[in-house]
């Protein structure tokens, strides 16, 4: 008797293990073609703005059942580029300035990651993703629309580096700047190749 409940116990348990499995997608790990992805951005002042690039140094996303339900990205902070400047015209100096310890101190804090915590599909191709953003080692929350064509995703970030402890030529932090005045927020426009 007791061999047979055994026997039948087993049976049952191999029964819901396949049924489980069977109906359960395996989420997949989508790596990003960093070499194909770019991040470019763009940051302003009060007498005008400059912009570049920034590598993308590893990313994934996460899908199952054809949606993105999550993911994580990493940037090469030491790679900060200045595409507005040319050579001898200030492109060194202001590279230079973006690496030390008054903007993203790039020796200590060589990376700067984003981890999806909440993806929520809000249309066709587009989704509303929310995260932790860490830059100089500071982490803090930011949520965003993101739009998938194929296998190209697209976004652009609005950043306030007053909240990663970036306070170099900032008026929130320091009076009478005048025209050297800094504005906190900067722009990522970023595509992601899978």
């Amino acid at each position: 008797m007791k061999t047979n409940m055994n026997i039948t116990r087993g049976i049952f348990t191999a029964v819901i293990a396949f049924a489980l499995f069977a109906f359960s997608t395996a989420v997949e790990k989508k790596k990003v073609n960093v070499q194909e992805s770019t991040i470019k951005w763009t940051g302003e002042k009060l007498t005008g703005s400059h912009e570049g690039t920034i590598n993308l140094r590893e990313g994934y996303f996460e899908i199952k059942d054809g949606k993105i339900t999550g993911g994580e990205f990493t940037a090469d902070m030491t790679s900060i580029n200045v595409t507005d400047l040319t050579a001898g015209n200030g492109k060194e100096k202001l590279e230079g300035h973006l690496n030390s310890d008054d903007f993203f101190g790039t020796k200590t804090y060589p990376t700067a990651k984003f981890v999806m915590t909440t993806v929520v599909e809000k249309s066709d191709g587009v989704y509303g993703v929310a995260g932790k953003m860490t830059i100089k080692g500071k982490t803090n929350p930011i949520a965003f629309d993101l739009k998938v064509t194929g296998d190209t995703a697209t976004t652009s970030l609005v950043i306030d580096r007053s909240k990663y402890d970036i306070r170099y030529g900032s008026g929130s932090f320091f009076d009478n700047l005048g025209d050297k005045t800094i504005y906190d927020e900067f722009t990522l426009d970023i595509t992601l190749k899978m």
